[in-house]
């Protein structure tokens, strides 16, 4: 999703710090965008994968060991199995397929297809390198709703890095999929939203932008009208159970799986 980065940001230690007020604020204190050179990195090892000359790609660094999430892998196995068919999947935020690609061999048939939801730059490059006729790509949710009909909307590491994600939770929610699943998203202990600067690991890519903490119940309360909450697991990537902000081990990442009340009693 939106990243950034300043020299400023080189002064900064790497990962969580601050609690800001102003989104807009913290933008105009890192400085200018440089997507263009994680999209490269990113599509340049996501080819690797799906050539087959790699295994594994997470935040475009190569592995040759796949990471299994298992806890998502259970949430498409049962929504097919409710459904009794595949299942058709929007991939909010989804890069150019790196889950895509990471579950593909584990899911087998249980998927008809699997439609990334990015940035115009992503879509561009996906719709290049990767699109097929079951990986598609898409500028906006309404956009794939014009071609293809969702039935679980998958959000991986992604809302806590939206200007303003309640107002999108809220839209979410009003769409009335039959499923979402959230992975990889971002709480903190305190008692409201916080919001962060992260700094982004050079081995990774150079790259600093704002990044939010939830507070647990604000966020749940999204779906407590039209969704029920099945399950709620940890991240399956090591290390992201706690995250430190401004060195204290007050933030963590965690998944939830819904199921829509009205469509599936």
């Amino acid at each position: 999703m939106f990243k950034l980065f300043s020299s400023k940001s080189k002064k900064l230690s790497y990962g969580w710090s601050g609690n800001y007020s102003n989104w807009n604020d913290l933008i105009d204190s890192i400085g200018g965008y440089s997507e263009a050179s994680i999209l490269d990195k990113t599509r340049n090892a996501l080819l690797q994968v799906k050539n087959g000359t790699a295994i594994y790609e997470r935040d475009s660094v190569l592995s040759d060991k796949i990471e299994h999430p298992f806890p998502l892998l259970t949430c498409l196995f049962k929504s097919a199995a409710q459904l009794q068919r595949p299942l058709h999947i929007i991939d909010f935020g989804g890069s150019l397929g790196s889950t895509y690609f990471q579950t593909k061999n584990m899911v087998g048939t249980a998927i008809a297809s699997w439609n990334i939801v990015e940035q115009e730059h992503y879509v561009t490059a996906g719709k290049e390198h990767f699109e097929d006729d079951h990986l598609k790509f898409y500028p906006s949710i309404e956009a794939c709703l014009q071609v293809q009909k969702p039935d679980l909307v998958l959000l991986s590491g992604s809302v806590q890095y939206l200007q303003e994600p309640h107002l999108f939770l809220k839209a979410l929610a009003a769409y009335n999929f039959d499923f979402l699943v959230f992975d990889r998203t971002a709480f903190h202990q305190g008692k409201q939203d916080r919001l962060t600067l992260q700094i982004v690991p050079p081995e990774i890519y150079k790259a600093a932008y704002p990044s939010w903490f939830f507070q647990e119940d604000g966020f749940l309360n999204h779906f407590t009208t039209n969704y029920n909450k099945i399950c709620e697991f940890p991240s399956y990537v090591e290390g992201e159970t706690v995250l430190s902000i401004d060195q204290q081990p007050t933030g963590y990442n965690k998944g939830f799986y819904f199921v829509n009340k009205s469509k599936h009693a």
